[in-house]
C-alpha cells in the first residue's frame, strides 16, 4: 500500500498529465494534472469509461491510437489538437495486460510557434510572384503555387496528376532531365530553358532546382521559375537596334558616296543621248532605268540612316489609304491586280506624318503586287478593334512566304527578291515603330500573305503628349 502512496505522489508532482486505463476503458488513475485537464476530481474519474464523457466518435483520433496500443501491444506516439480545452497534446500510450498508461504532454506554445512557420513558408509559396513547385524524385508534381497555375495555363489539379517531362519541348528535354537528376542528388541547379503552355505556346523560362533535404537525405525536388520572354525580347530588340545604328553608319557612308558619282552619270548619258547618233534609244531608257534604281536605293540608304524629322499631326487614315489607291492604281491594273478596299468608314484618327504611312503603304503593295506576277487581288482592310486602336491589314492572294522566313523580313539587306536589298521592308518597319504602332506578318505558303499593322488613336497618343489621361 505504501508503494502504492509512494508512486501516486511521485506521478501527482510530474508536470505532465498522466491517467490509466483498463481494458474496459474505464480510468484507474489520474494525477492532478490530468485531473485539471479532465475538470474533474480523480475520485470523480476513478471506474467512468472515458468514452462515455469524451465520445470516441468526436475523439477518433485518440480512440484509434489508444485502440492500436491496447489491441497490438504496442507503445504509440502522436500528437493532436483537444477543441475543449483549446490546448496541442503530445500523447504517449504505454500499453500493459490489464489496460493503458498515457502521458499528455502540453505543446500549445511549441505547436503554436511551429504553426506559426508553417504559415509564413505556406504564405512565401502562396504569395510568391514567381512560379513555385515541388516533385518528388521521379519529376511527378507534388504542389504547385498560383503563380505556376498562372505561368502555364493548368490548374492546380492538373499539375498533381502529371511529371514535368509533358511540358518541355523536345529539344530542350533531355536537358533538363540531367539537371533535374543533379538536383535530386543534392546539387542545386539554375538554367535557362522553355516550358509548353497548355495553349500550346513555347516560353522561355528561368529555372532554379533545388533539392528537398529530409533528415540528411534528398527526397525531392523544390523549383523556382519565372518568364523571360519580355526579358529575351529587350535583348533582341537592343541587337536589332545596335544593329540598325551600325547600318544606318554604313547607309550614310554608301549613300554620299554613291550620289556624287551618280549625279556626274545621269549628266552624261543625258548628254550622250541628245549629241550622239546611231545608238539606240533602248539602252538608253535602260541606263535611265537602273539609274533610277541606284537613286531609289541610296535615298532608302538615306532614310535609314536618319529618318526625315517630319511634323505629326492627326490625320484620317481612310484618306491615307484612298491617296495611295490613286496612285497605285495604274500600276495595279498594269500587272492584273485588283486593289479591294473595305473598312474605311467610322474610324478613329491617327497622330502620323501621313507621307511615311503612305510610303508605308505603297511598299507593301508594291511587295505584293511582285509576290503575284501573274495577278491577282490585293485586300485592304482597315478597322477599330477598340477606341484606342486602329488596325489595316493588308493581304495578297500571292505565293505566301515559308514560316522559317517570316522572322528574318526586316533584317539588313534580308530580301526573298531576286533583285531587292530588303532595305524597303526594313524602312516601313521603321516608320510603323516611330509611329508607336507594330508591324506583324503571317503567311501560308501557295495561299498569301498578310500584313497587320495596329496604330494607336489620335486620342491615345494626345494623352500621352499632355500626360492628361481623362
Amino acid at each position: 500500500m505504501s508503494h502504492y502512496v509512494e508512486r501516486s505522489e511521485v506521478l501527482n508532482r510530474i508536470t505532465d498529465a498522466v491517467f490509466a486505463l483498463n481494458n474496459s476503458w474505464e480510468f484507474t488513475y489520474m494525477n492532478k494534472e490530468a485531473a485539471k485537464l479532465f475538470s474533474c476530481t480523480p475520485e470523480e474519474a476513478i471506474g467512468k469509461c472515458i468514452w462515455s464523457a469524451y465520445p470516441k466518435e468526436i475523439y477518433s483520433i485518440f480512440y484509434e491510437h489508444y485502440l492500436k496500443a491496447m489491441q497490438e501491444q504496442v507503445r504509440v506516439e502522436f500528437e493532436a489538437y483537444c477543441p475543449p480545452i483549446s490546448m496541442w497534446l503530445e500523447v504517449k500510450a504505454y500499453p500493459s495486460e490489464s489496460g493503458l498508461s498515457v502521458y499528455l504532454h502540453d505543446i500549445t506554445k511549441k505547436k503554436g510557434l511551429s504553426l506559426l512557420k508553417e504559415q509564413h513558408y505556406a504564405s512565401l509559396f502562396k504569395y510568391n510572384p514567381d512560379a513555385v513547385f515541388a516533385f518528388d524524385l521521379e519529376g511527378n508534381y507534388l504542389s504547385v503555387n498560383p503563380a505556376m497555375e498562372q505561368l502555364l495555363g493548368y490548374e492546380a489539379d492538373e499539375f498533381l496528376k502529371m511529371s514535368y517531362i509533358p511540358l518541355i519541348p523536345a529539344e530542350e528535354l533531355e536537358k533538363t532531365k540531367s539537371l533535374f537528376k543533379l538536383a535530386a542528388k543534392g546539387i542545386t541547379q539554375h538554367y535557362e530553358t522553355k516550358a509548353i503552355h497548355k495553349s500550346g505556346k513555347v516560353i522561355d523560362v528561368k529555372v532554379t532546382n533545388m533539392p528537398i533535404i529530409v533528415n540528411n537525405e534528398s527526397v525531392g525536388v523544390f523549383g523556382v521559375a519565372k518568364s523571360i520572354m519580355q526579358e529575351n525580347q529587350n535583348k533582341t530588340k537592343l541587337l536589332e537596334a545596335e544593329k540598325l545604328t551600325a547600318v544606318g553608319q554604313l547607309a550614310a557612308s554608301i549613300a554620299h558616296e554613291i550620289r556624287n558619282p551618280l549625279t556626274s552619270l545621269k549628266g552624261f548619258v543625258q548628254l550622250i543621248e541628245q549629241t550622239v547618233s546611231g545608238v539606240s534609244a533602248n539602252y538608253f531608257t535602260i541606263m535611265k532605268d537602273e539609274l533610277r534604281r541606284i537613286e531609289l536605293i541610296t535615298s532608302e540608304l538615306l532614310y535609314l540612316a536618319k529618318p526625315q524629322a517630319q511634323e505629326f499631326k492627326d490625320e484620317r487614315i481612310c484618306q491615307i489609304i484612298q491617296d495611295v489607291n490613286m496612285l497605285m492604281s495604274s500600276q495595279a491594273l498594269m500587272n492584273n491586280v485588283e486593289l479591294r478596299i473595305t473598312g474605311l468608314d467610322g474610324l478613329p484618327e491617327i497622330r502620323c506624318v501621313a507621307a511615311q504611312l503612305k510610303q508605308v503603304f505603297i511598299n507593301l503593295i508594291k511587295n505584293a503586287m511582285e509576290a503575284m506576277p501573274s495577278g491577282g487581288v490585293i485586300h485592304i482592310h482597315a478597322s477599330s478593334p477598340s477606341p484606342e486602336t486602329l488596325m489595316i491589314q493588308v493581304s495578297d492572294t500571292g505565293k505566301g512566304i515559308p514560316q522559317e522566313l517570316i522572322a528574318k523580313i526586316g533584317s539588313p539587306f534580308y530580301t526573298t527578291k531576286e533583285n531587292g536589298t530588303g532595305l524597303g521592308m526594313m524602312a516601313t518597319q521603321q516608320i510603323i515603330h516611330s509611329h508607336g504602332g507594330t508591324l506583324d506578318i503571317t503567311s501560308t505558303e501557295g495561299e498569301g500573305t498578310t500584313i497587320h499593322i495596329c496604330l494607336p488613336a489620335a486620342n491615345v497618343q494626345n494623352q500621352d503628349e499632355t500626360g492628361d489621361g481623362k
